[in-house]
């Protein structure tokens, strides 16, 4: 058999989880003809057929992670390499098909990740409906054992059966894990006067267009930081990646170049890239490059935010709900529209006067008409 295994589906991104196979076994298919739609990082990819054939095995069922270089398929036909679908490679039998891997790196087996638990344990967790994969082993080498299943069984009876985070939303878990553990925040807050923008202003294009200014003042917030060989980056270009939420999880599709384009053409953009993530349609690249994020939570509710800064970008700006308040103006108390912004950096890779100055042009920018 000739085994298909997973493509990069774009820089950065490891695995997928398959969604829904297009084709079953014995079913013969063409070149392209779309073999099974897998759910990246943060969208959904249809992957085509690299060549015309008849499929042998199906590797994975929908909601299986499967890494870059796992098998997907197996076409049938012979081939000059030999190989298990898992595992060791090992030399074909005298005279049976031999096997030919088409994309890729060595696999590594679902089964082999599995926790490690005697066969009679793996029944009774069967018969409890326990899963093993969420139980951290007691035994010798973290061996499960039937203690460990049947707390396990009395957890889940208590609180009901945990549900496993996939997709999007296994991925937001993974980066905050990852910012939590590398990223030293500070967050400065500051409310900006907007009484004088005109009415039907675009908020969200005027952050972005006063976040690109700001990065001009202080280009140490408009960078990547290296935390393992302590070095930074600094970038001339501005690519803000706007933080959108969805039922299925946030995604953050990356805005580029917005210091050398009109704002007409970045609310184009935007609204561009917001349709294809509200059809899950957006390349993975799309969601890859930012420098600077923004959290727009304010179109919610909510004042201020300490919100999570992403490796490798050092910067995240958050803006309020805006409110009318009473506030000194021109010498008398007057309500004003009033918008509230956090910004929070990674404080290895830019001083507190960096961020001072950042907010400050920020605001600069924002006060004006």
């Amino acid at each position: 058999m000739k085994y298909f295994k997973l493509p990069d589906l774009g820089e950065g991104l490891p695995e997928a989880e398959i969604v829904e196979w297009h084709v079953k076994v014995g079913d013969t298919v063409a070149v392209d003809q779309v073999l099974v739609s897998v759910e990246t990082a943060k969208a959904i990819v249809e992957v085509p057929s690299p060549e015309a054939g008849i499929i042998a095995k199906l590797f994975g069922e929908p909601g299986d992670i499967i890494h870059t270089g796992e098998p997907l398929l197996a076409y049938e036909g012979e081939g000059d390499d030999s190989g298990t679908v898992v595992g060791e490679l090992k030399k074909a039998e005298p005279g049976s098909g031999q096997d030919q891997f088409i994309v890729g790196a060595a696999p590594s087996s679902k089964r082999a990740r599995s926790h490690r638990a005697t066969p009679g344990v793996r029944a009774l967790a069967e018969r409890l409906g326990v899963s093993l994969e969420q139980i951290k082993g007691s035994g010798p080498g973290g061996l499960i054992t039937n203690d460990d299943v049947h707390r396990q069984a009395s957890h889940q009876k208590q609180l009901g059966e945990a549900e496993p985070l996939r997709g999007t939303r296994r991925t937001m878990a993974k980066n905050m894990a990852l910012s939590h553990a590398q990223v030293v925040p500070v967050s400065i807050y500051e409310d900006v006067d907007i009484g004088d923008w005109k009415k039907g202003a675009d908020i969200t294009m005027r952050l972005v267009q006063a976040i690109a200014t700001a990065c001009e003042a202080s280009p140490a917030m408009n960078c990547w930081f290296d935390g393992d060989n302590l070095s930074r980056r600094l970038l001339s270009e501005v690519h803000v990646g706007i933080a959108v939420d969805t039922p299925d999880g946030l995604f953050v599709p990356v805005l580029r170049d917005v210091n050398h384009r009109s704002l007409k053409d970045l609310r184009k953009g935007l609204e561009n890239l917001r349709e294809a993530v509200a059809t899950r349609k957006i390349p993975p690249k799309e969601m890859q490059g930012a420098t600077i994020t923004l959290s727009n939570f304010g179109t919610m509710t909510g004042q201020y935010a300490n919100p999570i800064v992403t490796p490798p970008q050092v910067a995240i700006v958050g803006a309020g709900t805006i409110r009318e308040k009473v506030v000194p103006y021109q010498g008398n108390a007057t309500i004003r529209r009033i918008l509230p912004l956090s910004v929070t950096f990674d404080h290895r890779a830019a001083t507190g006067g960096e961020a001072a100055r950042f907010l400050a042009a920020l605001m600069e920018s924002l006060q004006l008409p």
